[in-house]
């Protein structure tokens, strides 16, 4: 029985406000010296996609004062509100687990991974709770959502009981709208007269699986 888990393909949107604020993490955690829990420290006991887990502002405050480090605007972290998410996650049920980049190495050097893989099998050495999920977190200089967080493959590495469509409520909302946009009726038609590369089936595995059914979609 699937854990109901975050899938990934919505968490650029689940993050935007989050994308506006200017921040460096390869500064804070790689020459500050701050570890995750530090300014993350609500993601312990949080249980649910829409909690939101970044820092507040009074804790930023603690150090940019204008004396220990220079003043920032704060404002933009006392005015956001956590995004609409379209999944279930607990943060909490995943910490308790350890670090689970182990895992997913595992699945890339065996190739069990779903999709194209993305560059990020070195990273995946590091140890912390946090790494598995937020890969390269030491040298990000930005908030970026594509890189920070994980991707649907990487919660299919566990959860990988795939039946689409009969699974997908299984993680996401029933009323959230998931279907990528190029899944057209011309895209429908055409998908499988062999016009669409190896490459471009791959992108199809972190929702289909590699055992397509007709009767999935039809």
């Amino acid at each position: 029985m699937w854990i109901r888990i975050l899938v990934a393909l919505s968490f650029a949107g689940a993050v935007s406000a989050a994308a506006e604020l200017e921040f460096s993490h390869q500064l804070h955690l790689g020459k500050v010296g701050l570890q995750c829990n530090v300014c993350h420290a609500s993601v312990a006991g949080s249980d649910a996609a829409t909690d939101n887990n970044l820092p507040q502002a009074q804790l930023c405050l603690v150090c940019h004062n204008g004396e220990t480090a220079p003043k920032v605007d704060v404002a933009p972290l006392e005015d956001r509100t956590p995004a609409p998410r379209s999944f279930s996650f607990s943060h909490q049920q995943h910490l308790e687990l350890g670090n689970v980049a182990a895992k997913l190495a595992e699945a890339i050097d065996n190739g069990a991974y779903l999709g194209p893989v993305p560059d990020i099998r070195a990273q995946l050495d590091a140890e912390g709770a946090c790494v598995g999920c937020h890969r390269g977190m030491e040298q990000s200089t930005a908030v970026d959502a594509s890189v920070d967080l994980p991707h649907m493959a990487d919660c299919l590495v566990c959860h990988d009981q795939i039946d689409n469509p009969f699974t997908c409520e299984t993680c996401h909302a029933p009323d959230f709208p998931i279907k990528p946009e190029n899944h057209t009726r011309e895209f429908i038609d055409a998908h499988s007269t062999g016009v669409l590369t190896a490459e471009q089936k791959l992108t199809c595995q972190p929702c289909h699986g590699r055992n397509f059914r007709c009767m999935g979609c039809h």
